[in-house]
C-alpha cells in the first residue's frame, strides 16, 4: 500500500475551518440573516491555496505552478466551467415567468385539494427544466405561501414539499451545476447518469407523493388559486430536457434552448432585444462563483495529490470499506460529509470528486454510479441541513410574506430526502449489483 501524508490535507482543513467556523459564528452568534451566505467562498478556497503553496518546501514554488496547470488543463475542468456559464446563459434568457406558468396552470386545473401535491410536482419540475433548486424555492415557495393562506394546509408541510421537489430537480437535471460537477468529475456520459439516477430517485419521489397524499386527504380546502399564465414559456424547457434524455451533447441541448427561448421571449413580449442581451450576460455571469470554485479546487487538488494528501484518504477507506458496496457507501458519506461542512452541494462534489474517482477504480464502481452517488447524497444532506441555502431562502420568503417558521418546523415535513436516503440505501444495499456497476 502506497503511502500517504495526512498534512497534506491540511488545505481542506483551513477552508473548513474558515467557511464553516464564520459561518456558524455570523448565523448564530452575530445573528446574520444568511449567515453562511456572507462568507465570500473563493476567498476561503484562496486562503487554502495559500497554505498548499507554502506546504511541501521539498517542491519549488514554480513547480507547484506547473503542478496547478497540469490540475486545471484537465479536460473535465475546462468542460465543466463552459457549461457552468452556458447553463448560465440559458437560465437568463428564459427568465423566471415560464416557471409560475407552470404552477399555475396545473394549480388551475386540478383540485384545490391536490394543492400540496402539485406544489412537489411543480417543484420537481422547475427545478429539473432550470438546474437550480435554489432558484426553484425562491419560485414556489411565494406560491406554497399562498396555498397555506388560502387553505388548511400547514405552512411547513407545502414548503417542505417545495424544498423536496426542488431537491429532486436538482439531482436529475442536465443543466444543474452538481450534474455537471458529477458527471465531469467521474468522466461520465450525463444520459448516463441520469439512466443510474432515476433509478433512485423515481421511488423516492412516488414514495414521498403517496405520503403526502396520505397526510393531506381529509383537510378542508376553502379555496383555489388563479393567476395568468403563459405554456410557451416553458418549451426552451423542455426541449433541453427531451434534448438532454436523448443524449444529444449538452452544449447542443444548451444552444437549443437559447436559440428557442430567445426567439419565444421576444416573440410573446416578455422581453426587449436589449434586456435580453443583458439578461444572458447576467445570467453567465451568475455562475462566476461556482466557475472560480472549481478552478480553485481544481488546482489546490493537484497540490494535494502531489503531496500524498488523497492517498492518505484513500487508504483510510480501504481499511473501513472492505468490498464494492462498501465503497458506495463511502463515496456517499464522504461527499455528505463535504456537504455538511460547506453547506453547498456543488463544492461537496468538486471537492470529493478526486477521491471519489480514486475509489471508484478501487473498488470498481462505474463511473455513471459514482457520479450518481456523488450527486444523489449531496443532495439529501444539503436538503435536510438547516442552514444550507434551500432552507434559508425557504425560510426568508416565508417571513417576508407574514408566516413565522423555523428550519426545525420544516424538517420533519421533509419527505423527499427521507425516502432518497432509504432508496439509496436499498440501491446499494439491497439491490442486486455487480462489480463494475
Amino acid at each position: 500500500m502506497q503511502k500517504g501524508n495526512w498534512k497534506a490535507l491540511l488545505p481542506i482543513l483551513v477552508f473548513l475551518c474558515m467557511y464553516l467556523g464564520l459561518g456558524l459564528i455570523f448565523e448564530y452568534v452575530l445573528k446574520v440573516p444568511m449567515g453562511f451566505y456572507n462568507i465570500p467562498i473563493v476567498v476561503s478556497f484562496l486562503v487554502a491555496l495559500l497554505v498548499a503553496c507554502v506546504q511541501n518546501r521539498a517542491v519549488k514554488f514554480d513547480q507547484k505552478l506547473d503542478i496547478m496547470a497540469k490540475g486545471l488543463a484537465d479536460k473535465n475542468i475546462i468542460t465543466m466551467v463552459l457549461i457552468f456559464m452556458t447553463a448560465g446563459v440559458f437560465v437568463g434568457v428564459v427568465g423566471r415567468s415560464s416557471a409560475e406558468s407552470v404552477a399555475y396552470f396545473l394549480l388551475s386545473i386540478i383540485p384545490a385539494q391536490y394543492a400540496v401535491l402539485v406544489l412537489f410536482i411543480v417543484s420537481c419540475f422547475v427545478s429539473l427544466a432550470m438546474g437550480t433548486s435554489v432558484g426553484t424555492i425562491t419560485l414556489i415557495t411565494p406560491i406554497a405561501i399562498a396555498i397555506a393562506k388560502s387553505s388548511g394546509f400547514a405552512a411547513p408541510l407545502c414548503i417542505g414539499s417545495v424544498i423536496g421537489g426542488a431537491m429532486f430537480g436538482d439531482n436529475l437535471s442536465f443543466i444543474s451545476d452538481t450534474t455537471i460537477a458529477a458527471c465531469n468529475g467521474q468522466g461520465c456520459p450525463m444520459q448516463d447518469k441520469f439512466k443510474a439516477n432515476f433509478k433512485i430517485a423515481l421511488p423516492a419521489a412516488i414514495v414521498t407523493l403517496i405520503i403526502i397524499f396520505f397526510q393531506t386527504a381529509n383537510v378542508k380546502v376553502s379555496e383555489s388559486i388563479h393567476m395568468n399564465y403563459n405554456l410557451i414559456q416553458i418549451v426552451p424547457y423542455i426541449l433541453v430536457l427531451i434534448g438532454g434524455i436523448s443524449g444529444i451533447n449538452v452544449f447542443v441541448v444548451l444552444l437549443i434552448g437559447i436559440v428557442s427561448g430567445s426567439i419565444i421571449m421576444l416573440t410573446t413580449g416578455a422581453t426587449e432585444a436589449t434586456s435580453l442581451l443583458a439578461n444572458m450576460g447576467s445570467g453567465a455571469a451568475g455562475m462566476y462563483e461556482t466557475a472560480m470554485v472549481a478552478v480553485l479546487v481544481s488546482i489546490i487538488c493537484a497540490l494535494i495529490q502531489e503531496y500524498g494528501g488523497f492517498t492518505a484518504l484513500l487508504n483510510f477507506f480501504k481499511r473501513i470499506f472492505k468490498n464494492h458496496k462498501g465503497g458506495k457507501l463511502g463515496i456517499g458519506l464522504l461527499v455528505c460529509a463535504m456537504d455538511i461542512a460547506t453547506a453547498n452541494n456543488t463544492v461537496a462534489i468538486v471537492m470529493a470528486n478526486p477521491i471519489a474517482k480514486e475509489m471508484a477504480d478501487e473498488y470498481e464502481i462505474s463511473p455513471r454510479n459514482a457520479a450518481s452517488l456523488l450527486d444523489t447524497f449531496s443532495c439529501i444532506s444539503q436538503g435536510i441541513i438547516p442552514y444550507g441555502a434551500q432552507m434559508l431562502v425557504a425560510i426568508s420568503a416565508a417571513t417576508e410574506l407574514g408566516f413565522d417558521v423555523s428550519a426545525f418546523d420544516i424538517i420533519p415535513n421533509l419527505y423527499y430526502p427521507y425516502m432518497l436516503l432509504i432508496s439509496s440505501l436499498l440501491f446499494i444495499f439491497v439491490l442486486p449489483s455487480k462489480k463494475t456497476d
